[in-house]
């Protein structure tokens, strides 16, 4: 039925009736008397001989046309559609699979769900249903980049950075031509930039540093009229700077910083109208700057190029004239006298006759010469190489440096210090590490300083404390002896500490540790009938979280000859496996004195604090060993407040004190080993207490 038997009833319609109807409606729909075919100015031409019941018909038949024409049409939408969003999904799995081969990360990818659902993590779509955003930054991903991500040809943001991903960009990524923005910055990414970059026409931001490109810049680049930042510095890259790159017209910001980049600048860079920051710093060009840029300012960025040379640039020296250019021109000797028009010249000075002991001193000349140049050539390489290993990482220097290029130095106090172990940061590479302290990458906060998760540009997670100047130590000689004593712990149930950085004119100074995946203990303990992580540790995670924490502390008591003091379950870290990290230690050492009693305050009131020091005011090793039987006591019963249930502990009533949510899926000998351990180093006297070094061998011989 529908559009064909409609047809079959009407075999006399012809194209002149349906455009008659069409035009009594769309030409004069205001008339009320049955349809005519009328000429353009609605006048009648003539009646029809049809009836008027014939034409109601007619009508009907077109109608049923039209109507199965937009069911058609309507069904065709949604077919394609569908195929796309399955296209989509397969496309999703592919890349699943690729950049995270463990599948630990982007578990919300299934295949039996909508990606736009919302169910996918980091994934945004169109109004078309079509795949419009990968958001990926910083989860941890370790694999490569699928070709198959060309495929999302509705895709206009890719952001991946903050990763560990390696391989070489995939050639396929320049299917994307309505891409915007591309984030690749800050994985292990190697291989050529690929030259088919040039054609995605639609491309405005291009983020490619902190990783291991090679190659050159591919003069393609100069086609993305649309580009307003490139961005690939602290790459391998080589060769001469595109001249092409002076032909983007929406360019702000260029940064080819921390490659092996030589020649000249080009002159063209100068001429970019929108261009703001342009930074040239770490490679080795030469040659005259382009006097253009100095409207940059403080935005143009050039040191540690030990060719460049130029007028009005701090820190540049003035360009020499090229050799021999104010040398007086010679004419060329002749022998005999050369006629011009029918005339003798006059004859030069010098003849063949004297050619031999001319050609002598020339040759002694060039190779005295050549010498000297060749001298001067090595003095300069070799002049440059020790400059560049006394930078520091990628020679970004600032006044945010904590340590000085040729002696290593403080930004506070100018105290001489040992680089052997420890990096130091500036303020930029920690700004960049946590995306300018975001609140996204906040981790926790306390009553001195804030801590964020952070990206370093070898991919590596970590967490970057920060202080408050005013919260420190007045006195600069005990703050960095300190922090020197801090960076010598090393144990693997320790948190590392990879690095430090303070800013004078921040007043801020910046931890760098170790991030730990697994959050910290306190997450996994029932705080008044919440949990902030579900997830139930197991009893062999929980008796090695306990093994972790001893072992950690015999080494600070024990190898580091220093007390923690403010121990308690925010600062026992979990890392892969449950891996048990102290974190804390010596970070009292930093602080000024009120904000170490604010700490100790605090943690007093959750019930780590030894009697002794409510009474005394002073701590010992004793008092670290009460604050681990209290968190002993915490991770057997799974609450954030067990000391209060010291008086009821008792090993012999396992039920009534262990973790119910383990069901009772654990040894009954060692719950109750645990439990007298706990009550042991909890005693009101310090001298019952067992010192670190025999609760681990006590624990030694806990599964015997």
């Amino acid at each position: 039925m529908g559009l064909i038997s409609g047809l079959g009833r009407r075999p006399h319609l012809t194209a002149r009736h349906v455009l008659g109807s069409f035009k009594s409606r769309c030409s004069c729909g205001t008339r009320t008397q049955p349809p005519q075919v009328f000429c353009s100015n609605c006048a009648p031409l003539h009646s029809p001989s049809i009836s008027s019941s014939q034409n109601s018909a007619d009508q009907t038949t077109i109608l049923k046309m039209s109507s199965s024409i937009a069911v058609f049409a309507l069904l065709l939408s949604m077919f394609v559609a569908i195929a796309a969003e399955n296209a989509d999904l397969a496309v999703l799995m592919d890349l699943k699979a690729s950049l995270d081969p463990t599948g630990c990360s982007l578990s919300s990818w299934t295949i039996d769900a909508d990606p736009c659902s919302g169910k996918f993590e980091g994934i945004a779509c169109d109004e078309h249903g079509r795949v419009a955003n990968i958001s990926l930054q910083g989860k941890g991903l370790s694999g490569k980049i699928s070709p198959a991500v060309g495929k999302l040809r509705s895709l206009s943001g890719l952001f991946l950075h903050y990763n560990r991903l390696s391989g070489e960009i995939p050639l396929e990524i320049a299917s994307l031509v309505d891409l915007t923005d591309l984030y690749l910055n800050v994985n292990s990414l190697s291989g050529e930039l690929p030259a088919e970059i040039g054609n995605m026409a639609g491309l405005q931001v291009l983020q490619l540093g902190y990783n291991g490109l090679s190659g050159s810049i591919p003069s393609q680049i100069g086609r993305l009229n649309r580009l307003n930042v490139l961005a690939i510095q602290s790459n391998h890259l080589a060769g001469a700077i595109p001249a092409s790159i002076g032909y983007l017209p929406e360019l702000t910001r260029l940064d080819l910083s921390g490659n092996q980049l030589f020649g000249s600048i080009p002159s063209k860079l100068a001429l970019l109208p929108r261009l703001k920051s342009l930074d040239l710093r770490n490679n080795t060009l030469s040659g005259k700057v382009p006097n253009g840029l100095k409207r940059l300012g403080g935005g143009f960025h050039y040191k540690n190029n030990k060719g460049l040379c130029g007028e009005g640039f701090s820190s540049l020296d003035l360009c020499k004239e090229e050799p021999y250019a104010s040398l007086p021109r010679t004419e060329i000797p002749q022998s005999a006298a050369i006629k011009s028009n029918g005339s003798n010249s006059t004859t030069s000075s010098y003849s063949f006759s004297s050619s031999p002991l001319m050609i002598v001193a020339i040759a002694i000349g060039s190779t005295i010469i050549l010498a000297i140049l060749t001298a001067f050539a090595c003095y300069r390489r070799r002049k440059q190489k020790i400059g560049s290993s006394l930078e520091v990482s990628d020679g970004k220097q600032s006044t945010e440096l904590i340590v000085e290029a040729k002696t290593p130095s403080t930004a506070v106090g100018r105290r001489s210090w040992d680089s052997s172990k420890t990096s130091k940061f500036n303020l930029e590479e920690i700004e960049s590490a946590t995306q300018h302290f975001s609140d996204a990458n906040l981790l926790g906060r306390s009553c001195f300083a804030s801590t964020y998760r952070g990206f370093l540009r070898d991919g590596s997670s970590v967490a970057v404390k920060r202080i408050n100047r005013s919260s420190c130590r007045a006195e600069e000689a005990e703050f960095f002896d300190s922090l020197k004593l801090l960076t010598s712990l090393s144990h693997e149930n320790l948190v590392s500490l990879n690095g430090f950085c303070c800013s004078t004119d921040r007043g801020e100074c910046f931890l760098v540790f170790d991030y730990a995946p697994n959050g910290n203990l306190s997450q996994y303990l029932e705080t008044k009938g919440k949990v902030s992580n579900p997830r139930v540790l197991t009893w062999p995670e929980r008796v090695a979280i306990v093994n972790g924490v001893a072992r950690g502390l015999e080494y600070l008591h024990s190898k580091a000859g220093m007390i923690h003091q403010n121990l308690s379950t925010d600062k026992i870290l979990l890392g892969e496996r449950c891996k048990a990290l102290i974190s804390g230690a010596c970070v009292q050492r930093l602080l000024a004195d009120d904000v170490v009693y604010s700490s100790q305050k605090a943690s007093a009131a959750m019930g780590y604090l030894a009697p002794e020091y409510a009474t005394a005011g002073r701590f010992s090793e004793k008092s670290d060993v009460y604050a681990f039987g209290v968190i002993v006591l915490q991770i057997l019963t799974g609450k954030s407040m067990a000391n209060p249930m010291r008086p009821f502990a008792d090993p012999c009533k396992l039920e009534d004190l262990v973790d119910p949510r383990l069901e009772l899926k654990y040894p009954r000998s060692e719950a109750a080993k645990l439990v007298a351990m706990a009550l042991a180093c909890t005693s009101e006297a310090p001298s019952l207490r067992p010192g670190m070094a025999m609760v681990v061998q006590d624990l030694g011989k806990l599964a015997g």
